[in-house]
C-alpha cells in the first residue's frame, strides 16, 4: 500500500517542486580514442542531499538515467561505465530497491561510441531523474551535440557549425516537346564549400541523391547529367577515398529528363552533403515540386523548399502578413475574440462542487459537529469569531497549495501537461489508485508524524492554534479529500492560474459549514446522523474516479497514436462502469466497508433508477449518425469520450486520392470533413484552388474542441462551408509524432521542438499570441487574416457560428 501511495503522490511532488530546484549540473565531452571510435563522458555535480538514479534500474521505480541519440550512424560499443558514490538501497519514495549515486562524489558516465564513415555529427540528449529524501523532480533532458571534425573547438563554436547553411537550391522545368520535360536542380554554393556528385563512391561522403515520391507516374529518360566546377581525387576528410565533388566557383546543376507525366505534379526531395576543407555538415533534405501542366499553361513557376521549417536548425515561423492583419483584419466580421472566457468560472465551480462532495465523506462530515461544539463552548461571539478564523484558515491552506502550483509553471507548461501522454498515463494510474481506495480495499494516508506535529501546534491556542487545527483537518482527512483535490487540480491543468482558482472553490465549499454552524450553532440539529450512507458516497466517488481515469488514458492514446482506446471501447467501459454502479445502488454488489442493506430506501432507489437511466443513455452513443456517418456523439460526454470519428468499426470516408498523392497530410477529420494536418500543404492547396483558409488550432486532449466539432460542425450548413467553400487546416498542438529532426524556435532558443505538436504550438504563439485551443482563424491564401479569430464560447450556437463563417466567406469573395 505504501508503494501505491508513493505513486499517487509522486507526481504531485514533481509539480510542486519542478521549477524551484536545479540540484544537478551536467558537463560533457567527446574524445577520439581510435579509428571512428569515441569516448562520450558525462559528469554530474549533485547538490548535497540529492541523488541521481543509475541507468541500470528497472522501469518499475524511478526513471533510469539514459543516453539517447538523434543523429544517424552512431552506435554504442558495450555498456556504459558508471563512476561515483554508488548505493543500492530500499528507496523510501518508491518502495523498491534502487541503485543511485550520492552527492559527495561526481557521478560520471562513460560510453564508447562507433561512428559510420561519412558521418560527422553526434547529437542527442541525456535523460535523468533526481530526488532527495522527500521529493522528486520530473525527468529532465540535457542536450548535447558534437562535430567530430571540430573536437578542439568550444561548444559555442560547434553550435555555430550546426547552423551553417552554405548551399541554396533552386528548381526549374523546361518543356522539350513530345511529352518530355527537363527537370533542373541548381545549387548555389558559398565560397570554400563543396557538394558531392551523384556518382561519387558510396564508401566516402554521402552522395547527392534525388528521390521521387511518385516515380510510378512518369518515365525517367537516361541518367541525370551534372554541370559545374568539377574536381575528382582523394579526399583527406574521408581517409583519402576517391571522390567527385563540385566547387563554389560555379553553380552546380543537375538535369534529368522525364517523359509522359501522368499526374499534375512531380514531387520529392534532393539529399546532399556539403563540406569545406576542415568539416562536413550532416546530410540535408530539400523538398521540390514540379508542375508540368502549369508550365504548359504559361504560368510562372517558382520552386523552393516547401516550408521554412524543413531546412533550418533555428526556425522562425512568424509570417509578417498574418501578424499585421491579425492586429487589423481586412474584414469587418464580428463574433471573433471579444468573447467571454468561462474557463476560470467553470474551474471555480468544479472545485466548489468537489468541496461539497468532500463534506459528505466519513473523513470530514463527523468533524463538523465536533469542531463547532469546541468553538461554541465559549461565549457566542468568541465562538463565532473562532469559527470564522478556522474557516478562513482552511481557505488559506488550500489556496496556498494552488498558488504553489501556479507559481511553479509558466503559461505553456500546464497546457502541455494536460495533453502530454506521460502525464496523462500517470493521471490514469493515480485515478485508478484513488478509485480503489474509495472502494475500501486500502486507505491512502499521509505519514502520521505530520498530523501529530500539526496537532501539537494546535494546542498552543490563539489564532496560530486555530490555524493548525485547520491544518490538522486537512492532513487527517486526506484519505477522502486527496483524490478529490487531485481530480480538481488535473481538471484545471490547461490554465496557468487554474489550480489556484479550483482550490479556492474547493476551500470555500469545505470551510463554509464550519463558519456557518459556528455562527448559528442551532443549525447543527438539522444535520443527518453519520452512518453507512457516507461510505456509499465514497463508493460513488470511486466509480466516478474510475470512469474519469479512462479519459486521461484516452488522451495519451490519441496524442501518442497508440490507437487502442477508440470510441467503441471507451464507451463500452463507461456503460459497464455505470451498470455496475446501478447494481451497487440496488444492493446486488457490495464493497468491503458496506453495511448490510435490509431494504432500499426512497433515496437509494431513486439513485439506482437515475443511474440505470444514465446507463441506457450512454448505450445510445452506439447509434449511428446519418449526417456524419459516425456514431451518435453524446452531449454530456463532449470532451470526455474520444471523438466519434476515432473508432474501430466505422472508418472515415475516402479522400480524393489525386489530392492525397500530392499532399500526404490530407485526410478526413471530425464528422468526415476533409482537412489538411499540415499548414503549408493546406495553404498551397488553397492557393491553387483560390479558396478561403479556415485554420483550426486543436488538440487530441482539447475538451472544448470536441464540443464544437460534435455540436456545431454537425450542421449541414457548417459542414458544407468547411468541406466545399473553404480549405480546413487542423493543426494538433499536442501531437506527439516525432519530427524528422529536432528544431529550435527563434522565440525560445532554450527548448527544442521534437514533435509535430511543438511545431504547431510554436506557430500559433508567434503568429496569434495565443496558446489556448480551440482557435479558429479565417484567412486568404495570401495569409491575410479576414476576421478576428474565434475561440470557444460556453453557449455556442450553430446560428452564430454560421453567421461568422458566412461573413468571412463573403469578405473573401468580394476580395476575389
Amino acid at each position: 500500500m505504501r508503494y501505491l501511495f508513493s505513486l499517487s503522490l509522486l507526481f504531485l511532488s514533481m509539480l510542486v517542486n519542478a521549477q524551484n530546484f536545479d540540484p544537478v549540473q551536467w558537463t560533457y565531452s567527446l574524445t577520439e580514442i581510435g579509428d571512428s571510435e569515441y569516448m562520450l563522458e558525462f559528469e554530474a555535480a549533485i547538490d548535497e542531499g540529492w541523488t541521481v538514479y543509475s541507468q541500470y534500474n528497472s522501469d518499475e521505480g524511478p526513471v533510469p538515467t539514459s543516453i539517447n541519440f538523434e543523429s544517424d550512424g552512431v552506435s554504442k560499443i558495450g555498456d556504459s561505465e558508471e563512476l561515483g558514490h554508488r548505493k543500492s538501497v530500499m528507496d523510501n519514495i518508491f518502495g523498491i530497491e534502487v541503485t543511485k549515486f550520492l552527492s559527495d562524489e561526481p557521478f560520471i558516465i562513460r560510453q564508447r561510441l562507433g561512428l559510420e564513415k561519412g558521418q560527422s555529427m553526434i547529437t542527442g540528449y541525456l535523460t535523468y531523474m533526481t530526488c532527495d529524501d522527500e521529493k522528486c523532480l520530473p525527468p529532465t533532458d540535457v542536450e548535447f551535440s558534437f562535430n567530430v571534425n571540430n573536437l578542439g573547438q568550444t561548444d559555442n563554436d560547434q553550435d555555430i557549425d550546426m547552423l551553417l547553411d552554405p548551399v541554396e537550391w533552386d528548381f526549374e522545368i523546361k518543356d522539350l516537346g513530345d511529352g518530355s520535360f527537363e527537370l533542373i536542380f541548381v545549387a548555389q554554393i558559398e565560397d570554400n564549400w563543396t557538394v558531392y556528385s551523384l556518382y561519387t563512391e558510396d564508401n566516402g561522403p554521402f552522395p547527392t541523391s534525388i528521390y521521387y515520391e511518385n516515380s510510378e507516374d512518369f518515365e525517367l529518360v537516361g541518367e541525370a547529367t551534372e554541370d559545374g566546377k568539377k574536381k575528382e581525387g582523394p579526399d583527406p576528410l574521408f581517409d583519402n577515398v576517391n571522390v567527385i565533388k563540385y566547387l563554389s566557383d560555379k553553380d552546380f546543376s543537375i538535369k534529368q529528363i522525364i517523359k509522359n507525366p501522368k499526374k499534375k505534379q512531380i514531387n520529392g526531395y534532393i539529399s546532399y552533403m556539403t563540406c569545406d576543407d576542415e568539416k562536413c555538415l550532416s546530410p540535408t533534405d530539400v523538398e521540390f515540386i514540379f508542375d508540368p501542366q502549369k508550365m504548359l499553361a504559361g504560368e510562372a513557376i517558382t520552386m523552393s523548399p516547401s516550408n521554412p521549417f524543413d531546412d533550418l536548425a533555428i526556425v522562425d515561423q512568424r509570417i509578417g502578413s498574418i501578424i499585421e492583419t491579425y492586429a487589423n483584419p481586412i474584414g469587418d466580421c464580428i463574433g471573433g475574440e471579444e468573447t467571454e472566457d468561462r474557463g476560470l468560472p467553470m474551474s471555480f465551480l468544479f472545485g466548489f462542487l468537489g468541496g461539497l462532495l468532500a463534506l459528505l465523506t466519513p473523513c470530514v462530515f463527523p468533524m463538523i459537529p465536533l469542531t463547532v461544539s469546541f468553538f461554541t463552548k465559549d461565549t457566542k461571539r468568541k465562538g463565532w469569531v473562532n469559527g470564522l478564523i478556522y474557516a478562513l484558515s482552511i481557505i488559506v491552506i488550500y489556496v496556498a497549495l494552488g498558488l504553489v502550483l501556479t507559481a511553479a509553471f509558466g503559461p505553456e507548461a500546464l497546457n502541455r501537461l494536460s495533453t502530454n501522454w506521460i502525464a496523462n498515463t500517470l493521471f490514469f494510474i493515480i485515478f485508478v489508485v484513488f478509485a480503489f481506495s474509495f472502494f475500501g480495499y486500502y486507505e491512502i494516508t499521509l505519514p502520521s508524524s505530520w498530523s501529530t506535529k500539526s496537532d501539537s501546534m494546535a494546542d498552543k491556542g490563539g489564532i496560530i492554534g486555530i490555524f493548525f487545527m485547520a491544518f490538522t483537518l486537512a492532513l487527517v482527512s486526506f484519505s477522502c479529500t486527496g483524490p478529490i483535490i487531485g481530480s480538481a487540480i488535473v481538471s484545471a491543468a490547461s490554465n496557468a492560474v487554474g489550480p489556484s482558482v479550483v482550490m479556492l472553490g474547493f476551500a470555500i465549499a469545505l470551510a463554509l459549514p464550519f463558519g456557518l454552524f459556528a455562527a448559528f450553532p442551532a443549525w447543527l440539529n438539522t444535520l443527518p446522523q453519520s452512518g453507512g450512507w457516507m461510505n456509499s458516497v465514497k463508493v460513488v466517488l470511486g466509480f466516478l474516479e474510475l470512469a474519469l481515469a479512462f479519459k486521461f488514458l484516452s488522451v495519451a492514446d490519441m496524442t501518442n497514436h497508440w490507437s487502442f482506446l477508440k470510441y467503441e471501447l471507451f464507451m463500452g467501459i463507461w456503460v459497464v462502469l455505470f451498470a455496475l454502479l446501478s447494481l451497487y445502488f440496488f444492493g446486488i454488489i457490495k464493497f468491503p466497508h458496506d453495511s448490510p442493506i435490509k431494504r432500499l430506501g426512497i433515496m437509494r432507489l431513486s439513485f439506482a433508477l437515475l443511474t440505470t437511466a444514465f446507463t441506457v443513455y450512454l448505450a445510445t452513443g452506439f447509434l449511428s449518425n446519418e449526417k456524419t456517418g459516425n456514431y451518435n456523439s453524446l452531449g454530456v460526454l463532449s470532451g470526455l469520450a474520444p471523438p466519434a470519428h476515432y473508432n474501430f468499426f466505422k472508418p472515415s470516408g475516402e479522400v480524393d486520392e489525386s489530392i492525397k498523392s500530392v499532399y500526404p497530410s490530407y485526410t478526413m477529420c471530425a464528422n468526415n470533413i476533409p482537412c489538411f494536418k499540415d499548414y503549408y500543404e493546406g495553404l498551397d492547396y488553397a492557393k491553387k484552388e483560390n479558396k478561403m483558409v479556415f485554420l483550426d488550432f486543436t488538440g487530441f486532449g482539447c475538451v472544448n474542441c470536441r464540443k464544437v466539432e460534435e455540436h456545431i460542425w454537425v450542421s449541414e450548413e457548417i459542414r458544407h462551408k468547411l468541406s466545399n467553400e473553404s480549405v480546413l487546416i487542423s493543426l494538433y498542438v499536442d501531437d506527439d509524432k516525432k519530427l524528422t529532426e529536432p528544431k529550435v524556435s527563434q522565440r525560445d532558443k532554450s527548448k527544442k521542438m521534437r514533435n509535430v505538436g511543438n511545431k504547431w504550438a510554436d506557430f500559433q504563439i508567434v503568429n496569434f499570441e495565443q496558446n489556448s485551443q480551440p482557435l479558429y482563424v479565417m484567412m486568404t491564401p495570401n495569409e491575410e487574416v479576414i476576421a478576428k479569430p474565434r475561440g470557444y464560447r460556453q453557449n455556442e450556437g450553430i446560428e452564430e457560428y454560421n453567421a461568422y463563417m458566412e461573413c468571412g466567406l463573403n469578405t473573401f469573395k468580394n476580395l476575389k
